[in-house]
């Protein structure tokens, strides 16, 4: 969808611009596996690596994590981030009753949604730094259950959440991923179905882009809505990060090696560059050391 002049009185002359990515897979149904490639750009099992805050954080930005880790393990045994990794303003938000991710009920604390607590407090850091370079994350855990219902009662939260943003002046010069880390990876009543076998590796990627200046040329705008239709991983979506941070400087820096490291990844392509989809075997991953892409899932 493209919207293009009058969508708001604050916004006269803005453009907006929504792509949905349907051929985004993960390496596994499990968090744990697919996060470091997101944020990091590397496997969880490498250590020289940095999460994606130290870059924006590197360029001026503040850097905010809302994050509903939901069970006190977890808490526990939060990433090895060094300090220069770490958010400048950061909600752990935990349900000391809640020792599982896989409950198929509401996930509520004193009377509200879990998410809410979440977005009350990135609502505040848009508004506190609302003149200021910023890149904030919420992570949600609601969709994590196998009935695919629980999920619903957030979608309201969610958009009232972007639609105060926007009618406070705040989503200039945004961009917005909206995205979940692998696909129905819980144990429920469709696992014999083919939809789930489907749904298993693949994952939502909704991006939001309304500052003109991130689609600086028309070949951009053309790469990006190609690649709806491409085979991406998170690599690219970290690769993305990097060039949206750094512009026209994105080109010159160089994929990630032992000794050096980088916001850009040596397995992924930012969305706005042209994917070549002959190059794009699911299976090489495997072959990397990472994890594979199954032919039975891959779309």
């Amino acid at each position: 969808m493209s919207y293009k002049g009058n969508f708001n009185s604050k916004y006269p002359s803005e453009n907006f611009h929504s792509f949905q990515f349907f051929k985004y897979h993960s390496f596994n149904g499990y968090t744990g596996v697919n996060f470091p490639f997101l944020f990091y750009g590397k496997n969880k099992t490498e250590t020289n690596k940095s999460l994606i805050t130290k870059f924006f954080k590197e360029n001026g930005f503040i850097t905010s994590g809302a994050i509903d880790w939901h069970f006190i393990d977890n808490v526990r045994t939060y990433h090895n981030y060094t300090q220069e990794d770490m958010y400048d303003h950061l909600l752990l938000l935990c349900d000391p009753n809640n020792d599982h991710y896989s409950i198929n009920t509401l996930r509520c604390l004193y009377g509200k949604q879990n998410i809410e607590y979440l977005i009350e407090y990135t609502s505040q850091f848009w508004e506190k730094y609302k003149n200021n370079r910023k890149y904030s994350i919420i992570i949600d855990n609601h969709g994590h259950e196998g009935t695919l219902t629980v999920i619903k009662y957030i979608d309201e939260i969610i958009a009232n959440f972007f639609n105060n943003l926007f009618n406070s002046n705040l989503l200039k010069d945004t961009s917005i991923f909206l995205l979940s880390d692998h696909g129905v990876g819980m144990p429920s009543i469709y696992y014999s179905s083919d939809f789930y076998q489907r749904e298993y590796d693949l994952p939502i990627l909704l991006l939001l882009i309304n500052d003109r200046k991130n689609i600086t040329y028309e070949e951009q705008y053309k790469y990006i809505y190609e690649n709806q239709q491409s085979f991406i991983t998170s690599f690219d979506i970290f690769n993305t990060f990097g060039n949206l941070l750094y512009g026209n400087r994105y080109d010159t820096i160089e994929n990630n090696t032992e000794a050096r490291i980088t916001c850009k990844s040596p397995f992924g392509k930012s969305l706005f560059e042209q994917i070549n989809q002959k190059q794009r075997n699911p299976m090489k991953y495997k072959y990397l050391g990472i994890y594979g892409i199954s032919n039975k899932t891959c779309i």
